[in-house]
């Protein structure tokens, strides 16, 4: 069984918070399975989008994880923009997670590399 969003998204901000770097919500979807975003802005300006991970990384025993993957690597701002508007115009339910931090370290869990740390 997977996790509410609102929970997962949550116990996210306070692993941040943990690390002395920041987060907030720029955008709230529905509570019990939205989609997460996660924007990751660095001190020179550029960001980094994470999105869900696709349904075919999944196997029995990762059903009810979240993980993600990098959509844009150090992109413009403007860049991520568009592409959250597009995915935005496809569900509107999603959340949007931003974090101002410089490594994420283990805070987001990545299909097909990290463990999940939620």
């Amino acid at each position: 069984m997977r996790l509410r969003t609102d929970i997962f998204v949550s116990a996210l901000l306070r692993r941040v918070f943990g690390k002395g770097d920041f987060a907030a919500v720029e955008a709230k979807g529905a509570d019990e399975a939205g989609a997460v975003f996660i924007r990751q802005h660095f001190r020179d300006g550029l960001e980094t989008l994470y999105g869900p991970a696709p349904q075919s990384v999944f196997d029995d025993e990762t059903s009810g994880e979240r993980l993600f993957e990098q959509r844009l690597m150090r992109a413009e701002p403007d860049k991520v923009r568009e592409m959250l508007e597009r995915e935005r115009k496809f569900d509107p339910d999603l959340w949007i997670v931003e974090l101002e931090a410089e490594d994420l370290g283990d805070i987001v869990p990545l299909a097909g590399g990290r463990e999940n740390p939620l």
